[in-house]
């Protein structure tokens, strides 16, 4: 029996009947946003969330999303939020600098605003490995969002002594 059995545990659920989701895709490397956004849809039907409750904006590249979301988060109408795009390695050093900005940015917002954001932002040497890992990093990014929406409702309900 280990040490921590008569200790409460916050459950994960990916249950999302209830749940509002906001979702902001990047255009850039629109083949490869698609396809995370594709297994994202479907991964969050999968677990109870109507389309309704779903909103999708897009943007230029992956820079613009943190802007986007927080400005979406203001409205106070979403459980959670999933960032979708692809920053694909080119020959210079801007891949990082967006790399780095768009990670920052959501962590920023995230902690700002106090809404899960999934990153489902792939960083990619070249546009064979996003397309291999698209799939995958959408699915993970509604998993995240779901996990995460519901967590923080629970601590919400959490009795206050």
């Amino acid at each position: 029996m280990p040490f921590y059995d008569d200790i409460p545990e916050i459950e994960p659920t990916l249950e999302g009947s209830d749940l509002r989701m906001g979702i902001v895709m990047s255009r850039f490397n629109s083949d490869i946003g698609e396809g995370l956004l594709s297994a994202c849809i479907t991964e969050l039907r999968n677990n109870g969330v109507q389309n309704h409750n779903i909103l999708l904006a897009t943007v230029p590249g992956a820079l613009e999303i943190p802007l986007t979301l927080k400005r979406i988060a203001l409205t106070n109408q979403f459980d959670a939020f999933i960032a979708l795009g692809a920053v694909i390695r080119g020959d210079t050093y801007h891949f990082e600098i967006v790399a780095d900005e768009s990670a920052r940015g959501l962590m920023a917002v995230q902690l700002e605003i106090e809404i899960p954001i999934a990153n489902g932002i792939l960083t990619t040497d070249n546009e064979d490995q996003a397309i291999a890992r698209m799939h995958e990093k959408g699915t993970e990014a509604a998993k995240a969002a779901l996990e995460m929406a519901n967590l923080q409702i629970k601590i919400d309900e959490l009795p206050y002594e």
